[in-house]
């Protein structure tokens, strides 16, 4: 049983005060991501801060928590103040307080809010090089090589292929498929032409799930950076791969060249990194087209329901094979303009 459905608000509340060692004067729920609730608490003799319950099931027993608290706490440790301060954890109920960051949704995207991002990403990239950095878990799903990336689409591509839904079996076979092979073939071969190892490991620190879907605009205009849950080492070329590619997301040819210029920028010690990320490019979209279909799998629609208990479940597998589907047109992109003009 998770704690929300255990404790109940009043309960969270009780925790909340006794982690805190303060009173909790106001608690209120404010939503979440997919995999959590979130509750604002307003204390007796200080700021708000943040109330994140945590959803763990048999199927997918990834710490976010842990992920998360430890990622922030590290962060802050040196010297970043563009995320979350992790401030209390209660791990063996799934509960964890950071400070409470006011602010509105980055609506519109400016050009100078995409430098706010190159600049975190630059600032992680840097933070990559410390050794202590070697402490840290490798991201959820990292893809430190090129042969792990297929090994993720082999994985994420058997468990769709299980699910016992018409729709989903003539999209898998008729029109993922065909692509997947051709996709795949043409990284393995090219990653041997270029001389790079399928098994090389090439890390930089990664929020892995990094965009301005998980920004905030300060009321100074500044951009917080939130939600951590898969933090950890990573392949530079994925961080990159998953911000151009983020369906959450709708970037401007001109913004998607800006940011490609910036990590050409900040993982520049990288020879290899730019080779690499036009060889896997083609896979990270069609990994995204699986990733957009995990409401289909059980496990995935229970932390749904966790975070959003009055979701139609059909409406959104429609949607989501949808948005598979246009994920499927880009990946050509790496024969297009964004590769060819850098």
């Amino acid at each position: 049983m998770d704690a929300v459905t255990e404790l109940g608000e009043d309960g969270l509340r009780a925790v909340a005060a006794d982690l805190l060692h303060r009173q909790v004067a106001g608690f209120e729920r404010v939503g979440g991501g997919g995999n959590n609730r979130l509750y604002k608490l307003a204390l007796a003799d200080g700021p708000c801060v943040a109330l994140k319950a945590y959803l763990d099931t048999a199927d997918d027993r990834r710490d976010r928590l842990g992920a998360e608290f430890t990622g922030l706490r590290f962060l802050w440790s040196h010297g970043l103040r563009c995320v979350p301060q992790a401030i209390a954890q209660d791990r063996l109920r799934g509960l964890a307080i950071y400070d409470w960051i006011d602010g509105e949704p980055v609506a519109a995207p400016t050009a100078a809010d995409l430098d706010a991002v190159l600049g975190f990403v630059a600032d992680l990239a840097g933070l990559s090089a410390l050794p202590t950095t070697r402490d840290l878990p490798e991201a959820s799903e990292a893809c430190l090589s090129v042969r792990e990336l297929g090994e993720q689409l082999r994985r994420r591509l058997t468990r769709l292929q299980a699910v016992d839904r018409r729709d989903l079996s003539r999209y898998l076979e008729g029109e993922f498929l065909p692509l997947l092979d051709a996709h795949w073939c043409n990284a393995l071969d090219g990653a041997e032409i270029a001389g790079i190892d399928a098994e090389a490991t090439l890390q930089t620190l990664s929020p892995s799930d990094l965009g301005f879907h998980n920004a905030i605009r300060r009321p100074d205009g500044t951009l917080a950076f939130v939600d951590f849950e898969y933090f950890g080492r990573d392949d530079p070329a994925k961080l990159t791969a998953d911000f151009l590619l983020h369906p959450a997301m709708s970037l401007d040819a001109a913004a998607r060249r800006q940011f490609l210029a910036g990590c050409r920028d900040a993982f520049g010690d990288d020879p290899l990194y730019d080779t690499r990320l036009r060889l896997t490019y083609p896979p990270y979209s069609l990994r995204w087209c699986l990733i957009l279909l995990n409401e289909f799998l059980p496990e995935c629609w229970a932390r749904r329901r966790f975070a959003a208990p009055d979701r139609d479940r059909d409406e959104m597998l429609l949607r989501q094979l949808d948005l598979a589907r246009g994920m499927l047109r880009r990946v050509n992109d790496v024969n297009g303009s964004l590769f060819n003009d850098g």
